[in-house]
Protein backbone atom coordinates (compact mmCIF):
# COMPACT_ATOMS: atom_id res chain seq x y z
CA UNK A 1 0.00 0.00 0.00
CA UNK A 2 1.42 3.28 -1.00
CA UNK A 3 1.33 6.12 1.69
CA UNK A 4 -0.10 9.77 0.17
CA UNK A 5 2.11 12.13 0.80
CA UNK A 6 0.94 15.71 1.76
CA UNK A 7 1.85 18.45 -0.65
CA UNK A 8 0.74 22.09 0.01
CA UNK A 9 0.71 22.99 -3.19
CA UNK A 10 -2.51 21.35 -3.19
CA UNK A 11 -4.17 21.00 -0.12
CA UNK A 12 -6.56 18.32 -1.21
CA UNK A 13 -3.83 15.84 -1.14
CA UNK A 14 -3.17 15.88 2.74
CA UNK A 15 -4.24 13.06 4.04
CA UNK A 16 -6.42 12.65 7.08
CA UNK A 17 -4.73 11.06 9.97
CA UNK A 18 -5.59 7.68 10.32
CA UNK A 19 -8.98 6.98 12.08
CA UNK A 20 -9.52 11.12 12.52
CA UNK A 21 -13.11 11.90 12.64
CA UNK A 22 -14.12 15.87 11.89
CA UNK A 23 -14.30 17.81 14.46
CA UNK A 24 -17.86 18.60 15.12
CA UNK A 25 -19.13 22.56 15.38
CA UNK A 26 -18.89 23.43 19.15
CA UNK A 27 -20.77 26.45 20.91
CA UNK A 28 -19.05 29.63 22.87
CA UNK A 29 -19.03 27.45 26.20
CA UNK A 30 -18.64 23.90 26.99
CA UNK A 31 -21.05 21.82 29.27
CA UNK A 32 -19.76 23.25 32.75
CA UNK A 33 -20.31 27.19 31.38
CA UNK A 34 -16.48 27.22 30.39
CA UNK A 35 -15.36 29.26 28.02
CA UNK A 36 -13.84 28.05 24.45
CA UNK A 37 -11.31 29.77 23.33
CA UNK A 38 -11.65 27.57 19.77
CA UNK A 39 -14.15 27.55 16.73
CA UNK A 40 -16.41 30.39 15.43
CA UNK A 41 -17.48 32.18 18.19
CA UNK A 42 -14.10 32.54 19.51
CA UNK A 43 -12.39 33.35 16.55
CA UNK A 44 -14.92 35.89 15.00
CA UNK A 45 -13.88 38.31 18.20
CA UNK A 46 -10.86 37.14 20.27
CA UNK A 47 -10.50 40.28 21.79
CA UNK A 48 -14.29 40.95 23.06
CA UNK A 49 -13.83 37.13 24.56
CA UNK A 50 -10.99 38.20 26.34
CA UNK A 51 -12.25 41.64 28.07
CA UNK A 52 -15.25 39.35 28.88
CA UNK A 53 -12.98 37.02 30.76
CA UNK A 54 -11.68 39.63 32.08
CA UNK A 55 -14.51 41.14 33.73
CA UNK A 56 -16.24 37.85 34.74
CA UNK A 57 -12.75 36.26 36.31
CA UNK A 58 -9.83 38.72 36.43
CA UNK A 59 -6.19 38.35 35.49
CA UNK A 60 -6.81 34.63 35.36
CA UNK A 61 -9.59 32.71 33.70
CA UNK A 62 -10.67 28.97 33.53
CA UNK A 63 -11.18 28.45 29.25
CA UNK A 64 -10.84 24.82 27.47
CA UNK A 65 -8.86 24.64 24.34
CA UNK A 66 -9.57 22.15 21.64
CA UNK A 67 -11.00 18.62 22.46
CA UNK A 68 -12.36 20.88 25.15
CA UNK A 69 -9.23 20.22 27.37
CA UNK A 70 -8.45 22.65 30.16
CA UNK A 71 -6.38 25.59 30.90
CA UNK A 72 -6.44 28.61 32.61
CA UNK A 73 -5.75 31.71 30.23
CA UNK A 74 -3.54 34.81 31.96
CA UNK A 75 -5.05 37.96 31.03
CA UNK A 76 -3.00 40.29 33.07
CA UNK A 77 0.51 41.87 32.28
CA UNK A 78 1.96 41.10 35.19
CA UNK A 79 0.75 37.89 35.92
CA UNK A 80 1.94 36.92 32.54
CA UNK A 81 5.32 38.62 33.16
CA UNK A 82 4.77 36.06 36.22
CA UNK A 83 4.49 32.86 34.75
CA UNK A 84 7.08 33.50 31.51
CA UNK A 85 9.82 34.49 34.09
CA UNK A 86 9.19 31.67 37.28
CA UNK A 87 10.40 28.48 34.96
CA UNK A 88 11.10 26.63 37.97
CA UNK A 89 6.87 27.44 38.84
CA UNK A 90 5.80 27.22 35.23
CA UNK A 91 7.63 24.59 32.91
CA UNK A 92 8.13 24.83 28.95
CA UNK A 93 7.59 21.00 29.17
CA UNK A 94 4.46 19.60 28.08
CA UNK A 95 5.35 16.23 30.13
CA UNK A 96 4.07 17.88 33.24
CA UNK A 97 1.08 18.17 31.59
CA UNK A 98 -2.09 16.68 34.02
CA UNK A 99 -4.53 16.21 31.15
CA UNK A 100 -1.64 14.20 29.30
CA UNK A 101 -0.29 12.09 31.86
CA UNK A 102 -3.86 10.96 32.70
CA UNK A 103 -3.99 9.83 28.48
CA UNK A 104 -7.14 12.80 28.24
CA UNK A 105 -5.12 14.17 25.03
CA UNK A 106 -5.45 11.92 22.08
CA UNK A 107 -2.70 11.06 20.20
CA UNK A 108 -4.10 12.69 17.13
CA UNK A 109 -5.24 15.93 18.91
CA UNK A 110 -3.80 19.09 16.42
CA UNK A 111 -2.48 20.58 19.83
CA UNK A 112 0.26 18.34 20.14
CA UNK A 113 2.31 20.00 16.95
CA UNK A 114 2.31 23.04 18.55
CA UNK A 115 2.04 21.83 22.49
CA UNK A 116 3.64 18.10 22.38
CA UNK A 117 7.24 18.07 23.73
CA UNK A 118 10.21 17.93 21.31
CA UNK A 119 14.17 17.82 21.89
CA UNK A 120 14.46 21.53 21.16
CA UNK A 121 15.35 24.68 23.21
CA UNK A 122 11.25 25.60 23.14
CA UNK A 123 10.64 22.67 25.68
CA UNK A 124 13.29 22.31 27.89
CA UNK A 125 14.32 24.57 30.49
CA UNK A 126 17.67 24.73 32.80
CA UNK A 127 20.81 23.79 32.05
CA UNK A 128 19.61 21.60 28.87
CA UNK A 129 17.41 24.88 27.44
CA UNK A 130 21.03 26.83 28.00
CA UNK A 131 23.19 24.05 25.58
CA UNK A 132 20.48 24.19 23.02
CA UNK A 133 20.08 28.01 23.51
CA UNK A 134 24.41 28.48 23.36
CA UNK A 135 24.44 26.04 20.03
CA UNK A 136 22.24 28.32 18.53
CA UNK A 137 23.85 31.79 19.89
CA UNK A 138 27.43 30.77 18.25
CA UNK A 139 25.37 29.54 14.75
CA UNK A 140 23.54 33.11 14.46
CA UNK A 141 26.14 35.00 15.69
CA UNK A 142 28.08 33.69 12.14
CA UNK A 143 25.67 35.94 9.99
CA UNK A 144 26.33 39.38 8.43
CA UNK A 145 23.07 41.00 9.75
CA UNK A 146 23.55 43.72 6.51
CA UNK A 147 23.17 40.38 4.34
CA UNK A 148 19.65 39.31 6.16
CA UNK A 149 18.86 42.86 4.87
CA UNK A 150 19.94 42.74 1.32
CA UNK A 151 17.81 39.38 1.72
CA UNK A 152 15.00 41.24 2.04
CA UNK A 153 15.02 43.99 0.06
CA UNK A 154 15.83 41.54 -2.97
CA UNK A 155 12.79 39.29 -2.57
CA UNK A 156 10.60 42.02 -1.82
CA UNK A 157 12.08 44.02 -5.46
CA UNK A 158 11.12 40.80 -7.31
CA UNK A 159 7.31 40.51 -5.26
CA UNK A 160 6.73 44.11 -6.03
CA UNK A 161 8.06 43.35 -9.66
CA UNK A 162 5.10 40.73 -10.19
CA UNK A 163 2.44 43.32 -9.47
CA UNK A 164 3.65 46.84 -9.79
CA UNK A 165 2.65 46.87 -13.31
CA UNK A 166 -1.06 46.14 -12.61
CA UNK A 167 -2.34 48.89 -10.29
CA UNK A 168 -3.78 46.46 -7.62
CA UNK A 169 -2.79 43.83 -5.76
CA UNK A 170 -3.63 41.97 -2.50
CA UNK A 171 -0.79 42.67 -0.31
CA UNK A 172 -1.46 39.57 2.25
CA UNK A 173 -1.19 37.21 -0.67
CA UNK A 174 0.82 38.57 -2.77
CA UNK A 175 3.35 39.78 -0.07
CA UNK A 176 3.41 39.26 3.37
CA UNK A 177 2.98 35.98 3.32
CA UNK A 178 5.59 35.51 0.86
CA UNK A 179 8.61 37.65 2.51
CA UNK A 180 9.60 36.24 5.40
CA UNK A 181 9.34 32.42 4.33
CA UNK A 182 11.80 33.38 1.59
CA UNK A 183 14.16 34.97 3.92
CA UNK A 184 14.12 32.00 6.26
CA UNK A 185 14.76 29.63 3.50
CA UNK A 186 17.81 31.11 2.75
CA UNK A 187 19.22 31.45 6.22
CA UNK A 188 18.44 27.60 6.84
CA UNK A 189 19.90 26.83 4.06
CA UNK A 190 17.14 25.53 1.51
CA UNK A 191 16.08 25.94 -1.78
CA UNK A 192 14.42 29.05 -2.98
CA UNK A 193 11.64 27.02 -4.33
CA UNK A 194 10.66 24.98 -1.39
CA UNK A 195 9.20 28.74 0.10
CA UNK A 196 5.20 28.35 -1.43
CA UNK A 197 4.95 24.77 0.08
CA UNK A 198 6.46 25.86 3.21
CA UNK A 199 3.71 28.91 3.29
CA UNK A 200 0.86 26.45 2.91
CA UNK A 201 1.85 24.20 5.34
CA UNK A 202 2.78 26.78 8.10
CA UNK A 203 0.14 27.86 7.64
CA UNK A 204 -1.82 24.88 8.34
CA UNK A 205 -0.32 24.19 11.13
CA UNK A 206 -1.08 27.21 13.32
CA UNK A 207 -4.60 26.21 12.90
CA UNK A 208 -5.41 23.09 15.10
CA UNK A 209 -6.96 21.38 11.61
CA UNK A 210 -7.43 18.47 10.34
CA UNK A 211 -4.58 19.11 8.13
CA UNK A 212 -2.44 20.03 10.95
CA UNK A 213 -0.53 16.60 11.72
CA UNK A 214 -0.35 16.21 7.82
CA UNK A 215 1.45 20.16 7.46
CA UNK A 216 4.18 19.13 10.38
CA UNK A 217 4.73 15.88 8.90
CA UNK A 218 5.68 17.31 5.59
CA UNK A 219 7.37 20.49 7.16
CA UNK A 220 9.90 17.93 9.34
CA UNK A 221 10.53 15.79 6.15
CA UNK A 222 11.93 18.81 4.27
CA UNK A 223 13.81 19.29 7.69
CA UNK A 224 15.27 15.89 7.54
CA UNK A 225 16.03 16.10 3.58
CA UNK A 226 18.16 19.45 4.30
CA UNK A 227 19.95 18.06 6.75
CA UNK A 228 21.16 15.17 5.13
CA UNK A 229 22.57 17.36 1.91
CA UNK A 230 24.09 19.05 4.74
CA UNK A 231 26.12 16.75 5.83
CA UNK A 232 27.25 16.01 2.73
CA UNK A 233 27.50 19.43 1.10
CA UNK A 234 27.28 21.85 4.49
CA UNK A 235 27.32 25.43 3.36
CA UNK A 236 26.82 29.02 5.21
CA UNK A 237 23.66 28.46 6.77
CA UNK A 238 22.08 27.66 10.10
CA UNK A 239 21.51 24.29 9.14
CA UNK A 240 25.54 23.50 8.38
CA UNK A 241 26.50 25.56 11.25
CA UNK A 242 24.34 23.73 13.65
CA UNK A 243 25.46 20.33 12.70
CA UNK A 244 29.35 21.41 12.84
CA UNK A 245 28.57 22.87 16.54
CA UNK A 246 31.50 21.26 19.34
CA UNK A 247 28.02 21.07 21.85
CA UNK A 248 27.45 17.64 19.52
CA UNK A 249 23.58 18.32 18.56
CA UNK A 250 21.66 15.49 17.86
CA UNK A 251 20.00 15.43 14.02
CA UNK A 252 16.35 15.51 15.97
CA UNK A 253 17.81 18.09 18.01
CA UNK A 254 18.63 20.47 15.25
CA UNK A 255 15.63 19.59 13.07
CA UNK A 256 13.05 20.74 16.37
CA UNK A 257 15.71 23.72 16.42
CA UNK A 258 14.91 24.68 12.53
CA UNK A 259 11.31 24.02 13.33
CA UNK A 260 11.04 26.78 15.73
CA UNK A 261 13.00 29.03 13.71
CA UNK A 262 11.01 28.33 10.28
CA UNK A 263 7.39 27.89 11.95
CA UNK A 264 7.21 30.49 14.63
CA UNK A 265 9.13 33.37 13.09
CA UNK A 266 7.18 32.47 9.49
CA UNK A 267 3.77 33.16 11.15
CA UNK A 268 4.61 36.05 13.99
CA UNK A 269 6.26 38.23 10.97
CA UNK A 270 3.99 37.56 8.40
CA UNK A 271 1.51 38.61 10.75
CA UNK A 272 3.54 41.73 12.07
CA UNK A 273 4.57 42.59 8.46
CA UNK A 274 0.45 42.96 7.87
CA UNK A 275 -0.37 44.90 10.52
CA UNK A 276 2.27 47.74 10.28
CA UNK A 277 0.98 48.02 6.38
CA UNK A 278 -2.16 47.71 7.67
CA UNK A 279 -2.04 50.57 10.04
CA UNK A 280 0.14 53.15 7.01
CA UNK A 281 -2.72 52.29 5.11
CA UNK A 282 -5.62 53.60 7.41
CA UNK A 283 -4.20 55.03 10.51
CA UNK A 284 -3.95 59.13 9.22
CA UNK A 285 -1.82 59.83 12.66
CA UNK A 286 0.66 56.73 11.74
CA UNK A 287 1.01 58.36 8.05
CA UNK A 288 0.64 61.54 8.59
CA UNK A 289 3.21 61.89 11.44
CA UNK A 290 5.76 59.34 9.45
CA UNK A 291 5.48 61.84 6.30
CA UNK A 292 6.36 64.38 8.82
CA UNK A 293 9.53 63.27 9.56
CA UNK A 294 8.88 62.85 13.47
CA UNK A 295 8.74 58.97 13.92
CA UNK A 296 10.31 55.54 12.56
CA UNK A 297 8.65 53.02 10.97
CA UNK A 298 10.04 51.06 14.28
CA UNK A 299 8.06 53.11 16.14
CA UNK A 300 4.92 52.32 13.83
CA UNK A 301 5.78 48.78 14.34
CA UNK A 302 6.27 48.74 17.97
CA UNK A 303 2.43 50.30 18.03
CA UNK A 304 1.36 47.55 16.19
CA UNK A 305 2.89 44.95 18.74
CA UNK A 306 0.90 46.54 21.86
CA UNK A 307 -2.12 46.91 19.86
CA UNK A 308 -2.37 44.16 17.31
CA UNK A 309 -0.05 41.41 18.38
CA UNK A 310 0.83 38.31 15.81
CA UNK A 311 0.39 35.81 18.27
CA UNK A 312 -2.43 36.31 20.87
CA UNK A 313 -1.97 33.26 22.94
CA UNK A 314 1.45 32.12 23.70
CA UNK A 315 1.18 27.96 24.06
CA UNK A 316 1.84 27.71 26.84
CA UNK A 317 3.63 26.36 30.45
CA UNK A 318 2.81 23.93 33.02
CA UNK A 319 2.95 24.15 36.83
CA UNK A 320 5.85 21.96 38.62
CA UNK A 321 4.01 22.24 41.96
CA UNK A 322 0.78 23.62 43.16
CA UNK A 323 0.81 27.46 43.13
CA UNK A 324 -1.54 30.22 43.03
CA UNK A 325 -1.65 32.97 40.55
CA UNK A 326 -3.84 36.63 41.17
CA UNK A 327 -5.53 34.31 43.79
CA UNK A 328 -6.12 31.75 41.67
CA UNK A 329 -5.09 28.19 42.75
CA UNK A 330 -3.45 26.53 39.84
CA UNK A 331 -2.35 22.46 40.68
CA UNK A 332 0.45 20.43 39.65
CA UNK A 333 0.03 19.82 35.89
CA UNK A 334 -2.58 22.39 35.34
CA UNK A 335 -1.91 24.32 31.73
CA UNK A 336 -1.32 27.90 31.76
CA UNK A 337 -1.93 30.01 28.44
CA UNK A 338 -0.06 33.25 28.28
CA UNK A 339 -2.84 35.84 26.61
CA UNK A 340 -0.45 38.34 25.46
CA UNK A 341 -2.93 40.52 23.44
CA UNK A 342 -5.12 40.86 26.47
CA UNK A 343 -1.99 41.55 28.58
CA UNK A 344 -0.93 44.28 26.23
CA UNK A 345 -4.17 46.31 26.67
CA UNK A 346 -4.55 45.23 30.32
CA UNK A 347 -6.02 48.76 31.92
CA UNK A 348 -3.86 48.34 35.39
CA UNK A 349 -1.12 49.42 32.60
CA UNK A 350 -2.68 51.33 30.09
CA UNK A 351 -5.51 53.06 31.69
CA UNK A 352 -5.65 54.77 28.53
CA UNK A 353 -5.40 52.60 25.44
CA UNK A 354 -5.31 55.58 22.63
CA UNK A 355 -2.35 56.71 24.29
CA UNK A 356 0.73 56.58 21.63
CA UNK A 357 3.13 53.71 22.42
CA UNK A 358 5.86 54.44 20.18
CA UNK A 359 9.24 53.31 21.14
CA UNK A 360 8.11 51.56 24.33
CA UNK A 361 9.18 48.09 23.75
CA UNK A 362 7.60 46.65 26.82
CA UNK A 363 4.97 44.44 25.41
CA UNK A 364 4.26 40.91 26.00
CA UNK A 365 4.02 40.40 21.96
CA UNK A 366 7.28 38.56 22.04
CA UNK A 367 6.79 36.56 25.22
CA UNK A 368 9.46 37.36 27.84
CA UNK A 369 11.43 35.89 30.28
CA UNK A 370 14.45 32.59 29.01
CA UNK A 371 11.80 31.24 26.36
CA UNK A 372 11.48 34.89 24.84
CA UNK A 373 10.80 35.11 20.69
CA UNK A 374 14.20 33.95 19.56
CA UNK A 375 13.10 36.05 15.86
CA UNK A 376 12.10 39.37 17.53
CA UNK A 377 14.37 41.41 16.02
CA UNK A 378 14.71 39.41 12.46
CA UNK A 379 10.72 40.05 12.62
CA UNK A 380 11.30 43.52 13.37
CA UNK A 381 13.91 43.88 10.64
CA UNK A 382 11.96 42.15 8.18
CA UNK A 383 8.94 44.61 8.64
CA UNK A 384 10.84 48.00 8.53
CA UNK A 385 13.18 47.23 5.01
CA UNK A 386 9.71 45.31 3.47
CA UNK A 387 7.80 48.27 4.37
CA UNK A 388 10.42 50.67 3.60
CA UNK A 389 10.82 49.20 -0.18
CA UNK A 390 7.56 49.08 -0.78
CA UNK A 391 6.70 52.93 -0.10
CA UNK A 392 10.00 53.74 -1.99
CA UNK A 393 8.66 51.83 -5.09
CA UNK A 394 4.80 52.55 -4.66
CA UNK A 395 4.70 55.95 -2.64
CA UNK A 396 0.95 56.50 -3.34
CA UNK A 397 0.18 52.73 -2.26
CA UNK A 398 -3.59 53.11 -0.90
CA UNK A 399 -6.23 50.70 0.63
CA UNK A 400 -8.66 49.67 -2.22
CA UNK A 401 -11.76 49.45 0.03
CA UNK A 402 -13.14 50.91 2.82
CA UNK A 403 -11.23 50.24 5.92
CA UNK A 404 -14.75 48.82 7.33
CA UNK A 405 -14.59 45.96 4.56
CA UNK A 406 -11.02 44.59 5.94
CA UNK A 407 -11.56 41.52 7.97
CA UNK A 408 -9.51 39.26 9.90
CA UNK A 409 -8.85 35.19 10.50
CA UNK A 410 -8.03 33.75 14.08
CA UNK A 411 -7.03 30.63 16.01
CA UNK A 412 -6.62 29.73 19.49
CA UNK A 413 -2.88 31.03 19.07
CA UNK A 414 -2.71 34.11 16.27
CA UNK A 415 -5.46 36.49 14.40
CA UNK A 416 -4.16 38.28 11.38
CA UNK A 417 -6.06 39.72 8.55
CA UNK A 418 -7.45 37.60 5.46
CA UNK A 419 -6.74 40.47 2.84
CA UNK A 420 -5.08 43.55 2.16
CA UNK A 421 -6.22 44.97 -1.11
CA UNK A 422 -4.28 48.31 -2.42
CA UNK A 423 -4.09 50.23 -5.35
CA UNK A 424 -1.28 52.27 -6.89
CA UNK A 425 0.17 53.96 -9.92
CA UNK A 426 1.13 51.28 -12.35
CA UNK A 427 4.97 51.05 -12.27
CA UNK A 428 7.84 49.45 -14.43
CA UNK A 429 9.60 46.42 -12.48
CA UNK A 430 13.20 47.03 -11.93
CA UNK A 431 14.72 43.43 -11.05
CA UNK A 432 16.55 42.63 -7.72
CA UNK A 433 19.79 44.56 -7.77
CA UNK A 434 18.65 47.76 -6.12
CA UNK A 435 20.47 49.76 -3.42
CA UNK A 436 19.49 48.47 0.25
CA UNK A 437 16.69 50.98 1.96
CA UNK A 438 18.06 53.50 3.88
CA UNK A 439 16.29 52.92 7.65
CA UNK A 440 15.78 56.39 9.15
CA UNK A 441 17.92 57.50 11.73
CA UNK A 442 15.90 58.47 15.15
CA UNK A 443 14.49 61.56 15.44
CA UNK A 444 12.52 62.99 18.62
CA UNK A 445 9.25 62.49 19.10
CA UNK A 446 6.44 65.34 18.64
CA UNK A 447 5.56 64.40 22.45
CA UNK A 448 7.66 62.63 25.32
CA UNK A 449 7.20 58.93 24.42
CA UNK A 450 5.19 56.92 27.45
CA UNK A 451 7.18 55.61 30.11
CA UNK A 452 7.03 51.61 30.36
CA UNK A 453 5.19 50.60 33.22
CA UNK A 454 7.05 51.21 36.40
CA UNK A 455 6.71 47.57 37.41
CA UNK A 456 7.83 45.32 35.69
CA UNK A 457 10.29 46.81 33.44
CA UNK A 458 10.41 46.37 29.72
CA UNK A 459 11.73 41.90 28.81
CA UNK A 460 15.61 42.42 28.64
CA UNK A 461 16.23 45.66 28.77
CA UNK A 462 15.92 46.03 25.20
CA UNK A 463 16.14 49.86 23.57
CA UNK A 464 15.14 51.46 20.25
CA UNK A 465 18.64 52.26 19.53
CA UNK A 466 19.40 47.85 19.98
CA UNK A 467 20.92 46.44 17.28
CA UNK A 468 18.53 44.09 16.08
CA UNK A 469 20.98 41.45 15.41
CA UNK A 470 22.61 42.14 18.90
CA UNK A 471 19.17 41.88 20.49
CA UNK A 472 18.45 38.40 18.67
CA UNK A 473 21.84 36.98 19.72
CA UNK A 474 21.03 39.05 23.78
CA UNK A 475 17.76 36.78 23.66
CA UNK A 476 19.65 32.90 23.12
CA UNK A 477 22.32 34.21 25.49
CA UNK A 478 19.30 34.72 28.06
CA UNK A 479 20.28 38.15 28.35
Amino acid sequence: MTTQQFDPARPDSAPAPPCRVPLPARGPTGPDGTVRIYGPAYESDPTGVFEQLRADHGAVAPVLVTGDLPGWLVLGYRECLEVLRTPTRFSHDSRHWNQLREGKVPADSPLLPVLGWQPDRMTADGAEHRRLRDAVTESMDRFDRRGVRRHVTRFSHRLIDDFCAAGHAELLGQFSQHLPMMVLTQLLGMPEAYGPRLVHAATELVKASDQTIAANIYIKDQLRRLLERKHSAPGDDLASWLIEHPAGLRDEEILNLLWLVLVAANENTTSLLAGALRMVLTDPRFRATLAGGQMTLSDGVEQVLWDDPPTIVIPARWATSDTEVAGRAIRTGDMLLLGVAAGNIDPAIRPDINAPMYGNRAHLSFSGGPHECPGREVARAIADTAIDTLLLRLPDLRLAVDESELRWRATTWTRHLAALPVRFTPGPPVGEEQPEPVVPERRPLPDPAPEPPAEPAAPGGATAEHSWWRGLLGWFRGD
